[in-house]
């Protein structure tokens, strides 16, 4: 299944800490390269977070931002520290023997450091709410690229076809192009039939009758086209294998245009790297 790397999905939901959205957004790369945005609230579920993202992402620049939207409760979960607070009023009450002038206010009492307690979070809870956000979004996000894969694919397969109509239209013309170069080259030498070392003349013809062959491109061309539909076909990330495949097909047809001896065959080589890079360009968006 070919998936795109460009993609986009968003979900929101409830935890511990209160209702977090969760943003994912894919463009292409040519490696996994993962950037979180996260609250402070949450920095602690980074590992797992980018652990779970690249489980299921191989290829992409995937940007992941979490935002908390709203607290969990209308008003903060606050106890008192009732060993501390006893400990202050003991020590309030033997201070007053001494100093009956003391006088303890009660704001400045809560506001001394350990005297309230904010109730945290379950972290346990809050990273397995968070996670499960989070393969949802992933899920919308592997369904959005395999939906523009599809396409992908199918562009890339028409794209191949007309390779194929390319190559076969070559090897329809080459009886015919060595017919012309065969009576070329019997005119000239016969032309050539009084000089001093015709034997060697000829030779150097028929090397360059053969140099002029192309079978063999035609046929690793007919080769590379069967294996780029086979790795269509495949359920993993292809894109790197289907880059280098290119750079052969690009090989054979850069061969095929230095052995032209025929304007057609010079045209279909042209023709044959327009059609390698347009799969090229697509390619580059497929992970």
């Amino acid at each position: 299944m070919i998936r795109s790397m460009t993609a986009y999905a968003q979900v929101e939901g409830e935890t511990p800490l209160g209702r977090v959205a969760v943003e994912l957004r894919g463009v292409n790369h040519r490696y996994l390269e993962l950037g979180l945005r996260l609250p402070d609230e949450l920095r602690a579920q980074e590992g797992a977070l980018r652990e779970r993202a690249t489980q299921r992402i191989a290829r992409g620049k995937l940007d992941l931002t979490l935002r908390l939207r709203g607290a969990a409760q209308a008003t903060p979960d606050l106890r008192l520290n009732e060993p501390y607070l006893k400990q202050l009023a003991d020590l309030s009450m033997h201070m007053s023997a001494r100093f009956p002038d003391l006088l303890v206010d009660f704001s400045e009492l809560l506001r001394m450091p350990g005297v309230i307690e904010t109730r945290e979070p379950d972290q346990l809870a809050l990273t397995q709410a968070v996670l499960a956000l989070l393969d949802q979004a992933l899920d919308g996000l592997l369904d959005a690229r395999q939906r523009e894969g599809a396409r992908l694919a199918q562009t890339m397969l028409e794209r191949l076809d007309a390779i194929a109509a390319q190559v076969a239209a070559v090897r329809a013309l080459m009886p015919d192009i060595r017919t012309r170069q065969r009576a070329r080259i019997d005119s000239l030498l016969a032309e050539l039939r009084d000089a001093s070392e015709p034997q060697r003349i000829e030779k150097e013809l028929v090397a360059q009758l053969l140099r002029m062959d192309v079978d063999e491109e035609l046929d690793r061309l007919d080769v590379h086209l069967a294996e780029a539909r086979r790795v269509l076909a495949l359920d993993e990330p292809v894109g790197r294998r289907l880059d280098f495949l290119l750079q052969e097909f690009n090989r054979e047809a850069n061969t095929l245009g230095s052995k032209s001896v025929d304007v057609r065959t010079s045209n279909a080589s042209i023709e044959l790297k327009v059609l390698i890079e347009q799969v090229r360009e697509q390619v580059q968006n497929i992970e």
